[in-house]
């Protein structure tokens, strides 16, 4: 027999979604009907796979050391990481950082450390925040991804509660996002709200807008407003700031690119070709500020209603030679 003590960064969760993360070799189907047969107890109890957790629980498994032999968890690769971060903002649940464009938020098929949420453990690790052979179900995760060639604010979790409550908010829709782009050519409108319908091909990891609804289409909902233009080589360019009603799939990129504004150096819905040539290496989107609107209940994490952070625009390496007074 083996017991797992519910620690602080464990409780509130489910049952069968903590053994999954704690109990790594124990398959999904077993663990079910060992819960059944009361092999799995919790507070020498019979219990439900749906049932809450909570600190100080005792969970009792009367299961084969076989499915305890997982590898142990390696503190030696974090120490080994040299982290380097540019954090916006911290305090003791969560991390603003400053994410550069080409930098991978998670690790790809090819593996690698060289990851943004790696170098957020080995900083914790180091700082003395995290260990992960003391956590059985959770590291510091992120909240939000962004694109690899896309820059901007990511928020890291460094503790369960602030990471439940942050996706609560993400899925509640209580942050305002906000971006800085450069666009070909200057929109009709100085500002507007665009609405139209999307469709993600996963097989080309490319999206399809139109103004009207179509099979599978999710609504979209895009703001702007242009902040200033100019002339580059004979092509007039404008420095719009957008905020993202809904967040889809490349919508910023899509949805610009729709109303025949295609962003500069995005090959993917623009042809970046004379773009390249000019050192635009990644597509100009930045994710430059976030508002915590919080009209709701936020827990551990109401110190940050109505809070605001952002990316100094002279930090962002597209906005040098626009004029900026107007954000």
């Amino acid at each position: 027999m083996r017991i797992l003590t519910v620690n602080k960064n464990d409780a509130g969760q489910r049952l069968d979604k903590f053994l999954t993360k704690a109990v790594k070799g124990l398959p999904q189907s077993l663990m079910y009907k060992f819960i059944r047969l009361k092999k799995i107890k919790v507070n020498r109890a019979r219990c439900e796979q749906n049932q809450i957790l909570k600190e100080g629980d005792e969970i009792q498994l009367f299961i084969k050391d076989e499915f305890f032999d997982t590898p142990e968890k390696d503190k030696g690769a974090l120490s080994s990481i040299r982290p380097k971060l540019n954090i916006v903002y911290e305090d003791q649940n969560i991390l603003l950082l400053h994410k550069r464009p080409g930098v991978l938020v998670h690790e790809d098929a090819e593996g690698g450390e060289n990851t943004l949420i790696m170098h957020v453990q080995a900083y914790l690790y180091e700082k003395g925040e995290y260990d992960p052979k003391s956590e059985q179900s959770f590291a510091p995760a992120l909240c939000n991804r962004i694109d690899r060639n896309t820059g901007g604010i990511v928020i890291a979790a460094k503790n369960a509660e602030a990471l439940r409550l942050m996706n609560e908010f993400i899925r509640e829709d209580q942050l305002s996002k906000f971006y800085l782009c450069l666009v070909h050519g200057k929109p009709r409108a100085k500002k507007a709200t665009l609405t139209g319908y999307l469709k993600k091909d996963s097989a080309t990891n490319t999206v399809r807008v139109a103004d009207t609804p179509f099979k599978d289409a999710k609504q979209i909902i895009t703001k702007y407003r242009v902040i200033s233009d100019k002339v580059v080589s004979g092509d007039t360019v404008s420095l719009l700031e957008v905020e993202l009603v809904t967040g889809r799939t490349h919508q910023i990129r899509a949805h610009l690119a729709h109303i025949g504004h295609p962003l500069l150096g995005d090959g993917k819905y623009g042809v970046n070709r004379d773009d390249k040539r000019r050192g635009f290496k990644f597509q100009a989107l930045y994710a430059y500020r976030l508002v915590f609107k919080l009209d709701c209940e936020a827990g551990a994490l109401s110190y940050l209603k109505g809070k605001s952070f952002r990316i100094s625009p002279d930090s962002i390496w597209f906005t040098e030679g626009y004029d900026l007074s107007a954000l």
